[in-house]
């Protein structure tokens, strides 16, 4: 539970019909399962302790004692195991018989949650049996002098993670128009368990996975579904234990049908508290629920759920390929729009051979070709400087020439040199000044230039450039639309690559994957042998590191303490990834810079948003330019001593 986390099970034991006894055992089979497994939270099938095709059945007081006498059996069984176990039966109140989701933990039903939605339609006739539940709990008694709640409004919280908590529904509540897992969401749920008995038809399964996804999404919590299986009544039905877990609209997992098979995962309850928090609009009124407190230990655990390492970059290629056409027309269609708006035909953009510019002139030449203007009116302008290699030179004349633009070239060299005697800057010492000095030099020439043609200046600068504020505050850090301002670069990365297998034949490809292939630099330092000397990722760190930081960071309110955790996880040394050393470097490096940058932050261009993480102080981030870093910083600081 460290952290937030909390491993789930769905189980379906391999039942027989209308017996409880022998159900009850093969429930206890896979609750020893599941705590090897050190499963928490742990959901069983509707009415599994009977079996949901008992028919008739269910009307005689012999199936409704042994199921009663099960599960107080079964509740004594939690006794010692730390967990929080849901299982289905019938039970019968008032001379009305209930389909109940029981909850048991330490020994106990702490309460029974009923099934509010009861199917009569197709093959399903429940309302003979069974009466709709009630919202607002009762007092049931299973044995003599001992009473346990009854109702829908019941919600489950450990003492050991008082943010956790967690609620019930029963099969086609999920398929309803008003489903109890929105009112318990609202109430505070964060974690729904449903116990369901779905038979199989052709396609079903989609329609099943997309309700437990969209629930999951629509309430921003964790979804355990567990569903009946083999052992249930073959006579007219096939069962085959779908079983899933679900986080916020991903799948954490998924049992293969037709085969009982178990399905864990951890959900990250901190995570969905930070989206919740982030929402305005979750929020609405519920009637008071009554929670249900136990207790439950603290316990170790090993993940071993898949942590993207890439998390702005999907990681199938069809989903990649979509996610980068998309993204490419949000940027276009954002510059086509400003050229609209301020009457502009020409556009001016520094072209450096690099992945950041290259990716700006390809959505310039988008838009263009989406307002019918001329290519010619893009001024590409090269400028070498002190740094510039014979193959960024190349690449950038080439690439400019293959897309039809207007290729300038400006020599800044003798501009910064003139500007140097002004302030006494001696060219040999390679500081700060001897660097942005090149860089603010390049922009009053782009700025001038748009000038003279009445264009906008396309700023080519990306996201994790602007979070790690590598940039030069009034140089590459100013334009007149940013149009890659919440691209990642490892996703610049891949939108280069995109348009250099759908779109560059011939000449223009070879440019692209050469470009590709360039290490990145700003080339404002001498090279070395003709070879770029100045390689960004050596003195700021891999991006991919930063990028997965950002991501954590902004995306879910994560601190460095828990990004830690989950980039060792996702960086896996063992896996071709990084030493724990070298990734707590580089998160102490981003946490410094994240906060010490923001004020370049503060006063950026326009640019559109493409993504869920954006650093643009009009909208995803408004934060002070003097935020203190100490208690972010106290916490890399406090894993260097844990070493």
């Amino acid at each position: 539970m460290k952290d937030g986390f909390i491993r789930v099970a769905a189980l379906t034991p391999k039942i027989k019909v209308a017996d409880p006894l022998y159900n009850k055992e093969a429930i206890v089979e896979k609750l020893e399962e599941a705590e090897k497994k050190r499963a928490m939270v742990v959901a069983f099938p509707e009415l599994c302790i009977t079996g949901y095709t008992c028919g008739d059945l269910f009307l005689m007081d012999t199936l409704l004692s042994q199921a009663k006498a099960a599960l107080l059996a079964l509740a004594e069984e939690t006794n010692g195991r730390n967990m929080l176990v849901f299982v289905g039966l019938p039970i019968a109140y008032k001379g009305r018989l209930y389909n109940v989701a029981a909850a048991l933990a330490n020994g106990q039903v702490l309460g029974l949650v009923p099934k509010l939605c009861i199917p009569n339609y197709n093959e399903f006739y429940e309302a003979r049996y069974f009466t709709p539940g009630m919202e607002d709990a009762v007092e049931v008694e299973l044995e003599e002098g001992t009473a346990v709640p009854m109702g829908s409004r019941l919600l489950f919280c450990p003492d050991c993670m008082p943010e956790l908590k967690i609620g019930a529904e029963i099969c086609e509540d999920l398929w309803t128009p008003r489903p109890p897992s929105i009112s318990h969401a609202l109430a505070g749920a964060n974690v729904i368990v449903n116990l369901s008995a779905s038979d199989e038809i052709t396609g079903k399964d989609r329609y099943r996975k997309s309700l437990v996804e969209g629930q999951s999404a629509r309430l921003v919590c964790g979804y355990v579904y567990a569903s009946a299986g083999e052992g249930e009544s073959t006579q007219d039905v096939v069962y085959a234990a779908h079983n899933m877990v679900a986080e916020n609209g991903i799948l954490l997992g998924e049992a293969k049908r037709f085969g009982n098979e178990s399905v864990y995962g951890e959900l990250d309850i901190h995570r969905i508290e930070a989206q919740r928090r982030r929402m305005s609009t979750f929020r609405g009124h519920t009637a008071p629920y009554q929670e249900i407190r136990f207790h439950l230990r603290q316990e170790p655990l090993t993940l071993t759920r898949w942590i993207d390492p890439m998390p702005f970059v999907p990681g199938d290629k069809k989903e990649r390929q979509k996610r980068c056409e998309e993204i490419l027309s949000i940027q276009s269609m954002g510059l086509k729009k400003r050229l609209e708006h301020t009457g502009c035909r020409n556009a001016v953009i520094g072209i450096s051979g690099g992945l950041d510019s290259t990716l700006a002139l390809l959505v310039t030449v988008r838009a263009f070709d989406l307002l019918g203007l001329e290519r010619a009116g893009i001024k590409a302008v090269t400028m070498p400087g002190f740094g510039t290699t014979d193959r960024t030179y190349q690449n950038a004349v080439r690439l400019v020439q293959c897309l039809g633009a207007s290729l300038q070239e400006v020599d800044i060299k003798d501009a910064v040199r003139v500007h140097f005697k002004d302030i006494g800057q001696e060219e040999h010492v390679h500081d700060v000044t001897y660097e942005n000095g090149q860089a603010r030099e390049r922009t009053q020439i782009l700025m001038d230039i748009a000038n003279q043609t009445g264009g906008l200046v396309i700023g080519t600068g990306d996201l994790s450039e602007l979070a790690l504020g590598w940039a030069t505050y009034n140089g590459d850090h100013m334009s007149m639309y940013g149009v890659n301002a919440s691209v990642p670069k490892t996703l610049v990365r891949h939108l280069v690559q995109y348009y250099a297998d759908g779109y560059g034949e011939g000449e223009l490809g070879e440019i692209l994957r050469d470009v590709l292939d360039t290490p990145v630099s700003p080339e404002l330092l001498p090279p070395e042998d003709g070879k770029i000397s100045q390689k960004t990722e050596d003195i700021v760190g891999p991006y991919e590191l930063h990028d997965f930081f950002l991501y954590h960071m902004l995306r879910s309110g994560f601190g460095p303490a828990k990004i830690f955790r989950l980039a060792k996880h996702a960086f896996s040394k063992e896996e071709g990834g990084y030493p724990e050393d070298m990734i707590l470097n580089w998160l102490g490096v981003f946490v410094k810079r994240f906060f010490s940058q923001q004020f370049k932050r503060s006063c950026l261009p326009d640019g559109p948003k493409v993504g869920t993480v954006a650093v643009s102080p009009r909208g995803d981030l408004r934060m002070p330019s003097d935020a203190s870093a100490a208690a972010w910083y106290a916490q890399v600081e406090q894993l260097e001593r844990e070493k």
